[in-house]
């Protein structure tokens, strides 16, 4: 929970350029030292078929723990790198934007910073956005950073 001053700021965080992107703007805006940074992930299991065998299971979840560990390597180093004060949480959630936004209610989060891939509103529509349910879902602000303006600054 936070303190009179201390903000905690949620920032969600995948292996995409965007996030990547996203982390730099809020550095380069919006910090304040006086801030807690969260990196959140939600892990993404690829087991959907019932017919799976054990050991493609077991693979499907190796896979997400190692790309889970290299997004906690990558941002731990990026906050430790720039003096802030942060932790990474890797969420237990099958939706990244409940479990986002659900995190982000627990701890009494000031805001949310996410990026988007910026996907038009058809692909929005039928794949769904984790950044689109953050926005709508949250009981706080969101941030959202869009690649499209990213792209030429960070």
């Amino acid at each position: 929970m936070a303190t009179d001053h201390q903000r905690i700021v949620v920032l969600a965080a995948d292996l995409s350029d965007h996030s990547e992107k996203a982390f730099n703007w809020y550095v380069h805006n919006f910090h304040k030292p006086e801030n807690k940074v969260v990196i959140v992930h939600t892990p993404e299991y690829s087991i959907g078929q019932s017919d799976m065998s054990p050991s493609k299971i077991e693979e499907s979840i190796q896979e997400a723990n190692a790309k889970t560990e290299m997004i906690k390597s990558k941002f731990v180093e990026k906050m430790s790198e720039l003096g802030m004060n942060g932790e990474f949480v890797a969420l237990d959630d099958k939706d990244p934007g409940h479990g986002i936004c659900k995190f982000a209610e627990r701890v009494n989060a000031t805001f949310i910073v996410t990026g988007t891939r910026g996907l038009g509103k058809f692909r929005r529509t039928m794949l769904g956005s984790v950044s689109d349910y953050i926005l709508h879902h949250s009981h706080v602000p969101v941030l959202i950073c869009r690649l499209k303006y990213l792209e030429d600054k960070y």
